[in-house]
């Protein structure tokens, strides 16, 4: 008696059955690439407050911290675009030569990452961040919030692509392209730049207007085709 293993594997043979090459085998690897203007901008923004004990530090940054959130809301940024990146409470020291480490206080920092929708807005955005005590700024990473159409466009375009070679091997061989053997995408995930290493910022930078120009970024996928030419 056969086991229900042999049996569904006959069975999946049999719907799918593999191609028998009749001609010559031709692999072609090609990319489809598109541009799109980022419609999406994040930013880690926050604050850093140095003290002499915790306790202190840790209010302080509170302090500063809820002025930095309450400008975010009256700019406009909806709750869902702000969210707590990070927070942390770390001792300082002084150091010198053939000395043992003193403790000169400590350090409260406290990071949320925004999600501006209006990329044109981020920069004043900013300014107004830095006016209200936010002094340490990375970023902006820039993106597009929905790619999947264009990459969909961009796998049209590779597979294009990789007839349009496959065409130009079978004439200059004096074949024919006769059908496709296979399709294999070997990668079409977006992924945004990185924000940059966070910068701090100085009050009187707020007197700077500060500019944030989207630009274009390219979206692509690379295909890998097999052709039979005859």
């Amino acid at each position: 008696m056969s086991s229900p293993i042999l049996l569904l594997a006959a069975a999946l043979a049999q719907a799918t059955p593999i191609p028998v090459l009749e001609g010559t085998r031709l692999d072609v690897v090609a990319t489809g690439e598109v541009t799109r203007v980022p419609d999406l901008a994040r930013i880690s923004a926050g604050v850093v407050s140095q003290a002499p004990t915790a306790v202190v530090a840790l209010a302080a940054n509170s302090t500063q911290m809820t002025r930095v959130l309450a400008a975010l809301r009256r700019s406009g940024i909806a709750e869902r675009d702000i969210q707590t990146s990070s927070v942390s409470l770390s001792p300082s020291y002084r150091y010198a030569d053939n000395q043992a480490p003193v403790l000169t206080g400590y350090q409260a920092s406290n990071q949320v990452t925004i999600r501006f929708r209006e990329i044109a807005r981020a920069g004043a955005i900013l300014d107004t961040l830095v006016r209200e005590g936010a002094n340490q700024i990375a970023g902006p990473s820039l993106e597009v919030e929905r790619p999947g159409p264009a990459l969909d466009e961009a796998r049209v375009l590779a597979l294009r692509a990789a007839r349009a070679r496959a065409d130009i091997y079978a004439g200059a061989a004096g074949l024919r392209v006769a059908r496709i053997l296979s399709i294999t995408e070997n990668g079409g995930d977006y992924r945004p730049q990185p924000p940059q290493p966070i910068a701090m910022m100085q009050r009187g930078m707020a007197d700077m207007e500060t500019k944030i120009v989207p630009g274009e970024q390219a979206l692509a996928v690379s295909v890998s085709v097999s052709f039979e030419l005859r």
